[in-house]
């Protein structure tokens, strides 16, 4: 790494905290006293994903995307190796969209307010009766009009590659009878390796695959749903990302 690089990567590391404060508060003065528009709100985390993307010295290209309907909801469903995946998504997805987020973040002042501000989604990780109803709150949420995003690996990749898909972010899918828009995230882990706290900079890109319907699946077929996601994925990844099984 250059040492402007590192300099770049110290800064974006420290500007986060800040600059995630300054936006939270943005975001509830916004809705509470001008605008008053929790989408318009959406402005301030979309600045926030480019402002520090352009610190980092990560630069974004979008492809794909013109089947979207800016008037319909959906899931979107990604790969999943960097903390850059959620600069990059936020900073240069135009879609009106929320993020889901497990419940103890929103107890967190001042950011679960801001959170809270905009309708961003809490769900218990939890198991029983109350992950479950929270489970099925999201689903109405995306089902009456809520664009999410997900990562139904589970966490991050350690290696960059993709990981076998989770059921519950397929079950949430399901339950909510939207379409699945697959999304690659190309070059997020060169850019910012899982366990690293400075970003390597580079060029990033976001692949966005067409919508699927999901009408006709059942709980039951949540595997194959699962599997048939994580193949629509794989194709818009770069060879590098693909587990090395897949390579060609």
């Amino acid at each position: 790494m250059s040492p402007i690089q590192f300099l770049r990567g110290l800064l974006a590391l420290l500007t986060i905290p800040p600059l995630t404060i300054a936006v939270c508060l943005s975001v509830m003065a916004d809705v509470r006293w001008f605008r008053q528009s929790k989408a318009k709100a959406q402005q301030f985390p979309r600045a926030w994903g480019r402002l520090l993307c352009w610190i980092a010295n990560i630069r974004v290209r979008v492809e794909g995307g013109e089947d979207l309907d800016p008037a319909k909801p959906y899931i979107f469903i990604g790969n999943h190796c960097s903390m850059a995946d959620i600069m990059a998504f936020s900073g240069y997805i135009r879609h009106d969209y929320r993020w889901i987020a497990k419940k103890e973040l929103f107890k967190i002042p001042v950011f679960g307010t801001g959170m809270k501000a905009v309708d961003y989604i809490p769900i218990d990780r939890s198991h029983g009766r109350e992950a479950v109803q929270s489970l099925n709150d999201a689903a109405q949420r995306i089902a009456e009009g809520s664009s999410v995003i997900l990562f139904p690996e589970g966490t991050r990749s350690t290696d960059g590659h993709l990981q076998p898909f989770k059921t519950g972010a397929v079950m949430l899918a399901i339950k909510a009878g939207v379409e699945l828009v697959p999304v690659g995230f190309n070059g997020t882990h060169q850019a910012l390796p899982k366990g690293k706290l400075l970003s390597r900079g580079g060029e990033v890109v976001l692949r966005i695959g067409k919508p699927m319907p999901t009408a006709g699946f059942k709980a039951k077929d949540k595997q194959e749903l699962a599997a048939l996601l994580q193949q629509r994925v794989a194709a818009l990844l770069d060879e590098c990302h693909l587990p090395l099984a897949d390579r060609t």
